[in-house]
């Protein structure tokens, strides 16, 4: 027997027969078996999602290519939203000296200035790029550090990748600096007209500091004025005093924004008492925020003590959000760089550890949606994410038949199809980026 994806035609008409699709990621109609997955036939044709149907109902005509997957599972192209492109891979050149969050701002704050040259910053970036493309990634939403002068660099640097990649991953930036950025003269509208030129994603770091309510009413003003969506770093803390996600979420309310509103970490609401979480998650939902969690990341750097043996996870209370209608997702954050060591913007990877550190498990269910659809929704593309007819065929193939499967062997056979069209997932050398890192 061959431990291997059936290998698929590069052109002509093709059924995709006996996958097993979670019922999650699309509208079709599916023999159920458990667990929030079922069996289809996925009938692809023109790089396009021609039909989806319970196996046996589509119609076998001459010229269609039968390919039988036997039960393997069939995910749509992964939606990475929060990702640190212009960080990625300066590990080896600047790691970080003790795993902390604070070595780790120590090390990109002597790297940035030095070293973060477009040149730098274009390789690095395409590199990881063609690291989620092999791992079938469709679409990423990276933070780029904005204090000047990076931004005069790393903006028009994205703008240029982005339109590169334009036909492979579609691309959106945010802003990224902190908070107290703001009582710099003339930043405020200098780093926003950025990006409304550029067409990203307006934010900030958020933490506890004196006029923070103040800092956040002319975050939502400017996003307001250019018509722009807000994405922010929030609460990346055990701190429980840290609460800044509900000042967020009151500044939302009283603001009365209309616009998409995402927070990423939130990691000192898991470390708040149950009257303050639920005053806070009540807020976020009133609000309509998103709110996306970094597992790898975060269990990396939270609670880290020299010699001593870590007492909590790092993530947020995902479980107890989406009980209350809060749309959430985990994504990849930081790759090889000092805020984590580790990471190759695989979504498989993200999505396998956060079922382990998060329990998304025992049911699975729906949990698929956090690496699919519904970050496509919050990062405004419901076409992303999905298996439907009348989608683009990019899909990502497994041997694996359901998620105990995957998840006990995420690293087993993968085919990657976009546009119908199966990739070469050969992964790029580390090697390639030997020179940037020479002192």
């Amino acid at each position: 027997m061959t431990y291997a994806v059936p290998e698929i035609p590069a052109t002509g008409s093709v059924l995709l027969a006996n996958a097993t699709v979670p019922g999650a990621v699309t509208n079709g109609t599916l023999n159920h078996i458990g667990d929030g997955l079922g069996r289809a036939d996925i009938l692809l044709e023109q790089g396009e999602i021609a039909a989806i149907a319970p196996p046996g109902l589509l119609d076998r005509r001459d010229g269609v290519t039968v390919v039988d997957l036997d039960g393997g599972l069939v995910l749509p192209g992964f939606v990475d939203m929060h990702t640190h492109l212009d960080k990625g891979h300066i590990w080896p050149r600047r790691p970080n000296p003790d795993g902390t969050f604070p070595g780790a701002l120590e090390a990109v704050s002597a790297d940035r200035p030095t070293r973060w040259t477009a040149a730098d910053l274009r390789r690095r970036m395409d590199f990881a790029l063609r690291c989620a493309h092999a791992h079938g990634t469709v679409m990423i939403r990276t933070h780029l550090d904005s204090i000047p002068p990076q931004d005069d660099i790393s903006w028009p640097v994205f703008a240029e990748i982005r339109q590169e990649w334009m036909d492979r991953i579609e691309l959106q930036a945010s802003a990224l600096y902190g908070v107290e950025s703001l009582l710099m003269p003339g930043f405020l509208d200098r780093i926003a007209d950025t990006v409304k030129k550029t067409g990203g994603t307006l934010g900030a770091v958020t933490y506890m500091v004196e006029g923070l309510e103040g800092h956040i009413d002319a975050l939502f003003r400017a996003a307001a004025e250019r018509g722009l969506d807000l994405d922010f770093h929030v609460d990346e803390t055990a701190d429980p005093q840290a609460r800044s996600l509900a000042l967020i979420a009151e500044g939302a309310l009283r603001n009365r924004f209309e616009g998409r509103i995402v927070c990423g970490h939130c990691c000192s609401l898991a470390r708040q008492d149950a009257d303050e979480v639920d005053r806070t998650l009540d807020l976020v939902a009133q609000a309509g925020i998103g709110v996306v969690s970094l597992p790898l990341c975060n269990m990396y750097l939270m609670d880290r003590q020299a010699g001593r043996t870590p007492r909590w996870r790092g993530v947020t209370l995902l479980h107890e959000m989406k009980a209350r209608g809060i749309s959430v997702a985990v994504a990849s954050d930081n790759t090889r760089d000092p805020f984590y060591a580790y990471g190759d913007l695989d979504m498989v990877e993200v999505f396998t550890q956060a079922t382990r550190i998060l329990h998304f498990d025992h049911p699975s269910g729906d949990w698929i949606r956090t690496v699919t659809t519904t970050p496509a929704s919050l990062l405004g593309d419901p076409t992303r994410g999905r298996i439907d007819a009348g989608l683009a065929a990019d899909l990502v193939l497994f041997r694996a038949r359901n998620w105990n499967e995957l998840c006990a062997r995420p690293s087993g056979p993968r085919q990657v199809l976009r546009a119908g069209i199966a990739l070469e997932r050969t992964l790029p050398d580390y090697r390639e980026l030997d020179d940037l890192m020479e002192p």
